[in-house]
């Protein structure tokens, strides 16, 4: 493993109202976020020092909180100020924020009614999430699980727990030579990467899946924004695994991937293309505030 392990850093993470040295930020082996899931999170990217849209990642880290039966003890404003502020006391120009909200240790059971609800923030740098994918493409391979219906979890919360079938297939992925896994949904429709959203181009328009069992990304409705500012025609719809044969081009969105073009899906090639290549220098200048959204 190289680099340091994100126990062991110097730094600062925001804890409950404090600030606490990066190695003291801890928790006891019996809270109930790790026992049972119950907590939130929101992956954002600071660039030149701001926060894209960071209001939009507060507001769904407490819509994801209601969702998971809990509020947050602290609004959206106050929330962006302490993002901002982990940014700028870590040092850090460009950099990936994580805020994050669970339930503490008070009860220990699948019930949780008065438990503390915890807060943290912490801030670092991270690159390119896919490595030179941005110019080679990425390679995913097909994963195995679906995402669930809606009927058995909620699914429009960015929840710890929904993420567990998103390490599996991301580390069966990795073993088999693969960067990340496409997964499709409970309905046998394609649905997402493992923390990313997916497009794909034929004939100069794009089509995306609809996000009606997953994440709909705040990157991905930028992109869409973008792309549909330049004249570019975006379909949302159920979309068919036998179709990724005769798309041309396709990439990924999502606060870490940003926008990374793919060129490989299990059986299915893609082009690094040129509108693919469009999304990723429109994205580029949009949160470095060269173009306006």
């Amino acid at each position: 493993m190289a680099g340091a392990t994100y126990d062991d850093r110097d730094g600062w993470i925001w804890m409950d109202g404090e600030w606490t040295a990066w190695r003291d930020a801890k928790v006891h082996v019996l809270t109930h976020a790790l026992h049972y899931a119950s907590s939130v999170f929101e992956g954002e990217r600071a660039y030149d020092g701001e926060i894209f849209e960071s209001r939009a990642h507060s507001d769904r880290l407490a819509a994801s909180a209601k969702a998971l039966d809990f509020e947050l003890p602290i609004d959206s404003a106050q929330l962006d100020a302490v993002k901002a502020e982990a940014v700028r006391r870590n040092g850090l120009n460009d950099a990936y924020v994580r805020a994050i909200a669970w339930r503490g240790s008070e009860m220990m059971g699948v019930s949780a009614q008065h438990n503390t609800i915890h807060v943290g923030v912490a801030a670092w740098s991270w690159g390119a999430y896919y490595g030179d994918a941005r110019e080679k493409g990425a390679r995913l391979d097909l994963a195995k699980w679906r995402r669930p219906s809606p009927e058995t979890i909620p699914c429009h919360a960015k929840a710890a727990g929904l993420y567990m079938i998103c390490t599996l297939s991301k580390h069966e992925a990795e073993r088999k030579g693969y960067s990340d896994a496409l997964m499709l949904d409970y309905r046998g429709y394609v649905a997402e990467a493992t923390g990313a959203n997916v497009f794909f181009a034929k004939d100069g328009v794009v089509h995306t899946p609809t996000p009606d069992c997953f994440l709909d990304g705040i990157t991905r409705r930028a992109v869409i924004g973008l792309l549909q500012a330049r004249g570019v025609e975006v379909v949302e719809r159920h979309i068919e695994i036998e179709e990724l044969e005769g798309f041309e081009q396709c990439f990924l969105t999502g606060t870490a991937a940003e926008v990374t073009p793919v060129a490989e899906i299990g059986p299915y090639s893609f082009e690094v293309g040129a509108l693919a290549k469009e999304a990723m220098t429109a994205y580029d200048s949009l949160v470095r505030r060269k173009v306006a959204a």
